[in-house]
């Protein structure tokens, strides 16, 4: 199994930056976030229409293109929503929603093998180039090199945080900042003191237990904002984003020369 070029560097104390492919179902995808420089490409199966098989065409575009690639999952409640993208060759998963202890335990008794957890066994698969291999060797690989993020997204998430992080297995908790902000009743109001203090709760959680905190926002300057907090995995925009404004400066310089003429 290869090595997971995020965990690597997260380790390092470096700082990792990523995008969200929502829409965009071409493999391509994958060649052009890598060779733009994006660490890794989170690949979203909980608001998008990807099918499972979607997922694995991106996954494998993501490994010839050599970016890490995230699945976040459509729920935390079921194991082979969890086990499939692994099985597919997601170096990582990103579980939405989660709020309790319990649920971070079977997180983790679905997305490691023993003695952390049991995945089920199906090892000759694309995490492993499909190469046959000894098992419990394998086994420790793919729980060393599987990046396991959880999302914090509501205020019960942020007051139990302490326990959700405590949990061995868990690599990084990712702010989902619009359904917090939701949950705090205050949505899309990121200015508020409430929300930005419940961001720095995950962030002191996170380093008294030795993990990354991370958040997913919507431009440059709210990313380097929590990069200066303390965050090292911080994704910026979506394929949607990205494309809708770049094509929207693109059409206005046009239309304003047009209308100067």
């Amino acid at each position: 199994m290869r090595e997971n070029q995020v965990k690597r560097l997260l380790r390092e104390g470096k700082v990792v930056i990523g995008t969200m492919v929502t829409e965009v179902k071409s493999p391509s995808i994958a060649q052009m976030l890598s060779t733009a420089g994006f660490d890794c490409m989170f690949i979203d199966s909980e608001h998008s229409s990807f099918s499972i098989e979607t997922v694995a065409d991106l996954i494998l575009a993501a490994r010839a293109a050599d970016i890490v690639s995230v699945v976040r999952v459509p729920s935390r409640k079921e194991h082979h929503l969890m086990s499939r993208p692994l099985d597919a060759g997601a170096q990582g998963l990103l579980i939405p929603r989660v709020e309790t202890k319990e649920e971070v335990r079977e997180i983790i008794r679905a997305t490691k093998y023993y003695r952390l957890g049991e995945r089920g066994m199906s090892l000759r698969r694309a995490p492993h180039d499909f190469a046959k291999g000894e098992a419990t060797q394998l086994m420790k690989t793919a729980n060393e090199e599987t990046l396991i993020v959880i999302q914090i997204e509501s205020k019960v998430a942020v007051e139990s945080i302490d326990q959700l992080v405590s949990i061995e297995g868990v690599d990084a908790a990712l702010i989902g900042p619009n359904d917090l902000s939701q949950s705090l009743g205050i949505p899309g109001r990121m200015e508020k003191p409430e929300f930005i203090e419940s961001i720095r709760k995950v962030i002191k959680a996170c380093k008294k237990h030795g993990i990354i905190s991370g958040i997913h926002v919507g431009n440059t300057e709210a990313a380097k904002k929590w990069i200066e907090e303390g965050m090292k995995l911080v994704l910026v925009s979506t394929d949607v984003g990205m494309i809708m404004e770049a094509g929207t400066r693109l059409v206005q310089e046009m239309k304003d020369f047009v209308r100067a003429r």
